[in-house]
This record gives structure tokens, sequence and C-alpha cells, in this order.
């Protein structure tokens, strides 16, 4: 249910997407859905979120890892991300922000489940820094700058339906580490 919850939320949003819907991609009964989750669709959501988290955490820690240079890891993050959105026929952007938009101000628990995907991701890009041997401060703050450009670049890249955003975001993002060595 929550891998469907996901998904779909991913591609529809939460407003666009109903639990009836849910429960039939999850091939579950609408009672089971609201057996495993009483608070409803705001519960499902908010664990669709950390689902979305997991999931770009661990292709987020893939890329980092995948090369030695820090500025040529978050090149090909951004690579990793245009080439799975592409693959989805630009139709999986970020599940955490698809999800989260226009419902976190009335949804405590799916707005916390946001901000912790992000500072997870931030986290990710921070630790990988601090590992390279940049300062404290400098790691944070380009963490912070790395997950809030990509975001915007891959929501960018599925309205245009292309990886430029995301390709050129990347380029850019490691200019801007490479100069703070």
């Amino acid at each position: 249910m929550v891998r469907a919850a996901s998904r779909l939320m991913q591609r529809q949003g939460y407003e666009g997407t109903g639990i009836k819907q849910i429960s039939r991609e999850a091939n579950a009964t609408l009672g089971s859905v609201y057996h495993f989750f009483p608070g409803g669709k705001q519960e499902l959501a908010t664990e669709a979120i950390r689902h979305g988290d997991r999931e770009f955490a661990g292709m987020l820690r893939t890329a980092l890892e995948s090369r030695p240079d820090p500025a040529e890891a978050v090149l090909a993050a951004a690579g990793l991300v245009a080439a799975e959105l592409r693959a989805s026929d630009w139709l999986d952007g970020c599940p955490v922000t698809a999800t989260s938009l226009g419902t976190a101000a009335n949804a405590p628990g799916i707005r916390l489940a946001a901000a912790e995907a992000f500072e997870r991701w931030r986290g990710l890009v921070h630790d990988r820094l601090l590992a390279a041997g940049f300062a404290a401060q400098d790691a944070r703050e380009l963490a912070h700058t790395v997950i809030n450009t990509l975001e915007g670049a891959e929501l960018t890249a599925q309205i245009a339906r292309s990886e430029e955003p995301l390709l050129i975001a990347g380029r850019h993002l490691a200019r801007l580490i490479d100069s703070y060595r």
C-alpha cells in the first residue's frame, strides 16, 4: 500500500490521488487500507514520503559514493536523477515534493516527514563533503545548495521533459564545490 501510494502521489500529487485509487493499485480492500492506516490518506501519505525518502537517499548515496571527487559525485547524482526521470517518461519527479506540495501547511505529519527527508539528503551531501576535507560550515551550506538546486532542476526538467536543467545544474554545482577547495 505504501509503495502504491508513493508512486501515485509522486505522479499525481497528494490532492490528485484518492484512497480508493491507492487501494485498487495495491490490490487491497478499502477496509484493509483503513485498518493499517487508521489516519487515512494523511497517514498513508506520510508513510509514502518516508518510502520515497529512503528510495531517493539510496540513489543519492550510490551516486555520491560513485566518484572519489565530491564535485564529480554531485555531477553524477544530477545525471542519475536525470536518467531516472527520463526513464519514467518524465512522470516520476521527487516523491517528497510531489506529495507534500500544497498539503504540508495543513498536515503536520506530512510536513515533518518531508522536512526529515530533505535533512537526510542534505546530511548525505554534507558527510560526503566533510569526508573530502571541506570545512564543516562550508559542507553544511553546500549541502543545502546542492539539494535545493537538484530539487528545482528536477522539477524544471520534468516540466520541460528534458534532462538539460539537471545536467546544467550538476555542472554548476560541481564548479561551485570546486571553488571551495
